[in-house]
This record gives structure tokens, sequence and C-alpha cells, in this order.
């Protein structure tokens, strides 16, 4: 088999294609900016529900390997924790150590992981992104709100929401969510034993198929209207944090754990995404940092063309066959 025919050659060809058609119908003006929301929403409401549940629907608990989920978290938390330590216990650094960690597992994930990897990948991913938002997400909540909290104090006329009520509702925003609801209703079908009925599996399936397209092509529309500028060299260390260290930790801890196979490939390739975009939203929310997460996005994406198929390359002499 050449190079060109090679397994991970055939992935990666199509995710950079979609991605620069999206890129320039972006820049053509094909796609205006305004419509990018949309696309954005019809994406993760409509085609990913889709895909995960059918995906899920057919999977059996005891089946899953949570080894290597286990270690992708630990190594998430290590940079965190790093990102904190090194940048002192702010807002802005609990910005970036998010942006450290958390990728874009669905727009880029998971076609690349499908194409990859195919169905068995995709479970072992899918598993991942199941709690992916969950913990990681929680788990920053908490920090940007002791954060918050610290850098509020002795300032008149603010006021203290107790930390419980904010866990609380960062957990319930975590599963009550387009991603891992499906995933978990996916999984509690699977375990009666019933099969999806041919009238509802047929369009969940063809829903499924056209999510890698249209997600890689917003990936690249999303390119054409970033903007950058003065941001570039604290975006660029973002990016090599989360493209190259991020995956190197994982893979260290994995080795020295004696883990190997399908689901560590596949968690090693996952940590090497480019930032998500949920980190944008957090920078929002909490008004810190969001000139410097839009760039590091952007930077990230753009650099994850180049080291994305290098960590896939070595990743893959990890999977079976």
């Amino acid at each position: 088999m050449g190079i060109v025919d090679s397994p991970v050659v055939t992935a990666l060809v199509p995710v950079i294609v979609f991605i620069a058609m999206g890129f320039c119908v972006g820049r053509w003006g094909w796609i205006r900016a305004a419509s990018v929301k949309d696309l954005s929403n019809l994406v993760f409401m409509v085609l990913t529900p889709a895909l995960l549940f059918r995906t899920m629907s057919t999977v059996h608990v005891q089946e899953l390997d949570f080894g290597p989920i286990a270690v992708y978290f630990l190594a998430a938390g290590l940079v965190f924790a790093a990102t904190l330590a090194l940048g002192g216990f702010s807002s802005l650094a609990a910005a970036r150590a998010l942006a450290h960690t958390f990728g874009n597992t669905v727009m880029i994930g998971v076609p690349l992981v499908g194409l990859a990897f195919g169905d068995p990948g995709l479970v072992t991913l899918f598993t991942l992104i199941s709690v992916h938002s969950l913990l990681l997400l929680t788990s920053a909540t908490v920090v940007f709100e002791l954060a918050a909290a610290r850098e509020r104090r002795g300032q008149a006329g603010q006021v203290h929401v107790p930390m419980w009520r904010t866990v609380l509702q960062a957990v319930r925003n975590g599963i009550v969510h387009p991603v891992p609801l499906p995933i978990m209703a996916g999984l509690l079908f699977a375990q009666t034993g019933l099969e999806l009925p041919q009238g509802v599996d047929k369009p969940l399936q063809l829903l499924g198929q056209a999510l890698g397209p249209l997600a890689l092509l917003l990936v690249g529309v999303m390119l054409a209207f970033s903007t950058v500028g003065v941001y570039f060299r604290v975006a660029l260390r973002i990016a090599l944090v989360k493209n190259l260290a991020l995956p190197l930790v994982l893979a260290a801890l994995g080795w020295a754990l004696g883990l190997s196979g399908l689901s560590l490939a596949v968690m090693i390739v996952i940590a090497a995404l480019p930032v998500g975009a949920n980190v944008f939203l957090f920078a929002q929310r909490y008004e810190v940092g969001q000139d410097e997460v839009t760039a590091s996005v952007a930077v990230s994406t753009a650099l994850g063309l180049v080291t994305v198929p290098v960590v896939l390359l070595l990743a893959a002499r990890m999977a079976p066959g």
C-alpha cells in the first residue's frame, strides 16, 4: 500500500480540502458573516445529535474502554493546573488554561476520527465527548468563579452568588446540551437490546453523513472571518500548547501506564485538535481575554492543518490493523 492510499492520508485529504473550500467560500462572500451562527446551529442542533444518537444506540456500556479517557482528563488536568500555576490564579489565566485543554471535538474531531479510525474510533470519541464538556467546562466554571470572586473581593456593590449554585448550573448546562444528551440517550436505548426501526435509522444515518462535510466547511468559513492582529504571538503560544504539548503529555502518561491500541490513539489525536469555540463563550461570559481567545482559535486551527496530520500519523501506529 502506497502512502497516498494509506488510511491516514485518505482521512486527512477531505478534512483539509473541505476546510480550504469553506475558507474560500467565506472570502468570496458566498456566505456572509451573519450566516455563520445559523450554520453553526444547524450543525450542533440537528446533524450532531443525529450522528451521536445513532452511533451510540448499538453500543453496550460493558464494551467501553474508560482507561484512555481517564488518562485524557489526567493530562488535561495537569496542563490546566500548570497554566494556572505559571500564569497566576486569575480569570485571564483560567481562560488560557481552558484554551490549552478544550478542543474542537465535534466539528473537526468527529469527521477526522470517523475517516481515520471508523466506527470503533467514533465510539471511543463519543464516550469522551459525553463527559468532555461536563468535566472540563464545570471545572473551568469553578475556577473562573473563584478567580472572579478573588478579583472582586473588596469591591463595593458586588452581589455574592453561592458557589454551589454556580456549580449546579454548570453541571446542568453540561448535561442538557445537544452533544452529551443524545450520547446518553443512545447508550440508554442500546441497553434495552432493541434496534432502531428502518424508518428512524435511515433519516438519522443521512443526517449524520451530512455532519462531516458541513462542519468542516463551517470551520473554514469561520477562519475566513477571524482576525488575529496584535494577538498573534500570544495566540501562537496557546496554539502550540494545545496542538502539541497536550498530546505529548497524554502520550507520555499513556506510555508510562502501559496503555496502547486504538483507544489511546484516538485520545492522542483528540488532544491535538485546535482550540474549541466554547472557550470563547467563557471568555465572553467573564469578559476577559475575548480578542486573545478568538485569535487563538484561528491560529490553532490554521496550525492544526500541519500539526494534526503529524500527530495522526504517529498515533495511527498504535491502532491495530
